[in-house]
């Protein structure tokens, strides 16, 4: 399966180190070796990276790994395929285009018995699943919300609603955001640490890399980060229970609610 990485800040940060230790589990110290990706939201838009090549061996990774581009919240993904070759246009996250604002999404997982029907408005350019119910979740909340955005406890309460009945059909860890904040769905595996002061030491798992946050931060400063498995090895790291929905806002876990297992049934995409 992949792996997800995510975070969602205060203030603007960048993500250099725990996407130090993210990178080398893209085919160094793990096996998620079939591209990578990267989506930060910086006002009205997104810097987007993508790879098809692994991220341990990536130059544009090693780009990104070195370049402190600070953002409110980011979206990072590894691939280990299941579903669609291994070429660009199926490598995450995807990003589309709702309310005048850029959606971006990551997926780990293995959805087969999910076939959503697509009216046109958002359509794959690959052929992974993943982007398939990307586009299907996009429908629907326009269908629901039609021109006028909601806010985001309507819209975390939607998309709830929304993913409900996918919880019994297969494997569906997601992170989700329109740049006001981050959605994250644990159906087997995530965890998160929300940063504060007073900060302290972090040392990564993957590689051999410490950084001291009480010499890079303020004391109001708030950093949420989420991830597949957790990234250091000296933080207690929060294990989110499978089968939750979370909502992260300005650093820290905002909302979370159950997503309970229900029996298969045709999603028309309203």
């Amino acid at each position: 399966m992949c792996q997800l990485l995510g975070m969602n800040c205060n203030v603007p940060t960048d993500i250099c180190f725990s996407f130090t230790g993210f990178q080398r589990r893209g085919g160094g110290t793990d096996v998620h070796a079939d591209g990578w990706g990267i989506a930060f939201f910086e006002g009205k838009g997104v810097r987007l990276f993508l790879d098809p090549l692994p991220s341990a061996q990536s130059p544009i990774a090693e780009l990104v790994r070195k370049y402190p581009i600070r953002s409110l919240n980011v979206i990072a993904h590894i691939r280990k395929a299941t579903q669609g070759v291994v070429t660009l246009e199926n490598t995450h996250p995807f990003m589309r285009e709702l309310w005048g604002r850029y959606w971006v999404f990551a997926h780990n997982g293995n959805l087969p018995q999910l076939q959503p029907q697509l009216d046109g408005g958002f359509v794959p350019v690959g052929d992974t699943d993943s982007e398939h119910i990307f586009c299907w979740l996009l429908q629907s909340l326009r269908k629901r919300f039609g021109n006028a955005p909601p806010g985001r406890d309507a819209l975390f309460a939607a998309l709830h609603e929304l993913i409900y009945p996918l919880s019994g059909m297969g494997i569906f860890n997601f992170m989700l955001s329109n740049g006001d904040c981050l959605f994250a769905h644990c159906s087997t595996e995530l965890s998160y640490i929300a940063r504060r002061a007073p900060f302290n030491m972090a040392h990564l798992m993957d590689e051999d890399v410490q950084v001291d946050f009480s010499q890079v931060t303020t004391p109001d400063d708030r950093v949420a980060i989420i991830a597949t498995l957790p990234l250091t090895d000296n933080e207690a790291w929060i294990t989110m229970p499978p089968g939750s929905l979370w909502m992260f806002h300005e650093g820290e876990a905002a909302a979370h609610l159950a997503t309970t297992p229900s029996p298969v049934k045709s999603l028309s995409g309203s």
